[in-house]
């Protein structure tokens, strides 16, 4: 389950060539109908899907409906809650796959034939040189940067001051490793490393 047309048709068609039998769907309904429908052996889907249901939410219904299905998750960050603020976590038994560290199409198929006979680390995320540490209150502050909230839009979210927003917000940016001389600049350059997949919660 992928909502970007093009990231969708190119995963969908690297595992046709794998062998895989592939129902792209662009919406977690979608996902829900084909996996109702069909008998498939596992689930490979992104996290984020824009407004609506997440890829959490959707990974949590087949671990209480369907749990013989195996779930790979295929998502740009290194921890979901990078991608979606969600309440519930992922199912523990996951395979979690960040997109930049796939280098073929091969490495995808055997990651879900792992998850189908549970060969693979599930849960886990490899820690490669270069990434950056946040916490989760920091990586949830990054998202709402990412997502172009003002910092008064964010104490709003975060039921806080303005100041203790803008204070979090400054935090993120040192975390970052981010000059803060120019405001505009640096909330670009946090909301490219929000999307980079070097992000990791500690």
């Amino acid at each position: 389950m992928e909502d970007e047309p093009f990231s969708r048709n190119l995963i969908a068609h690297a595992l046709v060539s794998e062998g895989w039998i592939v129902v792209p769907c662009e919406s977690v309904a979608q996902a829900v109908e084909a996996l109702t429908d069909g008998e498939p052996n596992a689930l490979v889907c992104d996290l984020d899907m824009g407004p609506g249901p997440t890829g959490v939410d959707l990974c949590q219904w087949v671990a209480e409906v369907k749990p013989w299905i195996a779930i790979v998750v295929l998502t740009a960050h290194t921890s979901p809650l990078l991608a979606v603020a969600s309440l519930g976590g992922l199912p523990p038994d996951v395979v979690y796959l960040v997109k930049s560290t796939v280098s073929s199409p091969a490495e995808l198929s055997a990651a879900i034939d792992a998850a189908i006979t549970g060969r693979y680390p599930k849960g886990s995320t490899l820690v490669q040189p270069g990434m950056i540490e946040l916490s989760a209150e920091q990586a949830e502050v990054l998202r709402l940067v990412a997502q172009a909230y003002s910092n008064a839009a964010i104490a709003e979210q975060r039921g806080t001051s303005l100041r203790a927003a803008e204070a979090m917000v400054q935090r993120v940016f040192a975390a970052l490793g981010i000059e803060q001389a120019r405001e505009a600049n640096a909330r670009v350059k946090a909301a490219k490393l929000w999307d980079s997949g070097r992000i990791i919660i500690r």
